[in-house]
């Protein structure tokens, strides 16, 4: 039988005075020892504030500061999308006159001849295409190599100095890739690249007819070199992002290196590698001063990649300046804006895509 234990009822036992010494035989119940915690401490009306708490209330509570600092930063953010749609009003209004003349016919037309008023877009936006393409072609392959170097295969030492190196190559100015194409690229493709794509694939139709060094290809492969440094440090980041437990999970596996980062990184990479990628293409499609200096600025629509060509952003550099009839501005930045949307939807798409790689994705230093 289990023995009952005899308590004491203390909940009514009279307080303890601060002089009174506690009996080490009787308990104390939880009512007695709060009230004689209590009765121990001093006031706090008692205390004198301290200087940091003096501070405080002499300088007040600060919530109309913290009000009118939001509405500021939220009057900065909405301010971007103020100056887009202002951009986007006065391309709409300056380029009326050509669009109530052509109509989507602008965009379908493949004769420019602003002497006798006509105006087609259609060999800008073929020259555009055609080198932005090209370029990716050329670059996506060498940018996602040095992506996977860096990421997953660099020694620690070289990580640094190669990531800034490939970005260096973004900050270089768009004039001075065109000055060192006119001076190295036009002549290497003239004299060495050109006659030796004529002699091995002149057969596909792509390398044929008069070779001067300026083209559509000259233009491509600058292109390339100024687009590899934003998609190899995009695609560089994104696989960074992707967590290591995917790594370790397919090396338990048995995988090998390769293998790993094919099954493991690249395949929960490949949605912000294509907005990486996309992003690379809305900086093609826009490039001006570079390509301007090597395309060659004629508006045809040839086959040969040896052939000159004209974009969107070239006609409208080339051509402001001169532009002297109504007509003739119009239909300038009529080009401009079909060049504004197209860049603007790019963009967005990429940003949409690399977003939903890395959202959640913890950081990792590198």
């Amino acid at each position: 039988m289990p023995r009952k234990v005899r308590t004491r009822n203390i909940v009514n036992q009279p307080l303890m005075s601060l002089d009174q010494k506690p009996d080490p035989s009787t308990p104390l119940s939880a009512p007695a020892v709060t009230n004689f915690v209590a009765a121990a401490e001093p006031s706090a009306t008692e205390m004198p504030p301290s200087p940091i708490r003096q501070f405080l209330r002499t300088r007040g509570s600060g919530g109309g500061a913290d009000r009118v600092f939001a509405a500021v930063m939220l009057l900065c953010a909405l301010s971007i999308f103020a100056i887009v749609l202002f951009i986007l009003w006065i391309l709409i209004d300056r380029s009326r006159l050509s669009l109530a003349q052509f109509g989507f016919k602008f965009f379908k037309s493949s004769n420019w001849d602003p002497v006798s008023g006509d105006f087609g877009a259609l060999p800008f936006i073929f020259g555009t295409l055609a080198t932005s393409f090209l370029a990716l072609a050329m670059a996506v392959p060498l940018a996602l190599g040095v992506a996977i170097f860096l990421s997953e295969l660099c020694p620690a030492k070289l990580r640094a100095p190669i990531s800034f190196v490939t970005e260096l190559l973004a900050a270089i100015p768009s004039v001075v890739y065109g000055l060192w194409a006119v001076f190295v690229l036009v002549p290497v493709m003239r004299d060495t690249l050109g006659p030796f794509l004529s002699k091995y694939f002149g057969w596909t139709g792509l390398f044929e007819g008069f070779n001067f060094g300026q083209g559509m290809l000259t233009a491509s492969i600058i292109l390339a070199i100024m687009i590899l440094p934003i998609i190899s440090s995009i695609t560089r980041d994104i696989m960074l992002a992707v967590p290591n437990s995917q790594r370790e999970a397919v090396l338990a596996l048995g995988a090998t290196r390769w293998e790993m980062i094919r099954t493991g990184v690249l395949r929960n990479a490949r949605i912000g590698i294509v907005g990486a990628v996309i992003l690379g293409l809305g900086r093609a499609l826009g490039e001006t001063m570079a390509v301007t200096m090597v395309i060659g600025n004629r508006p045809e629509i040839a086959k040969s990649l040896f052939a000159p060509g004209y974009t969107l952003a070239s006609v409208i550099a080339n051509e402001f300046a001169e532009a002297t009839g109504d007509m003739y501005l119009s239909a300038l930045i009529e080009i401009g804006l079909a060049l504004f949307i197209v860049t603007i939807i790019v963009n967005a798409i990429a940003r949409g895509l690399v977003w939903a790689v890395t959202r959640g994705a913890p950081a990792r230093a590198h």
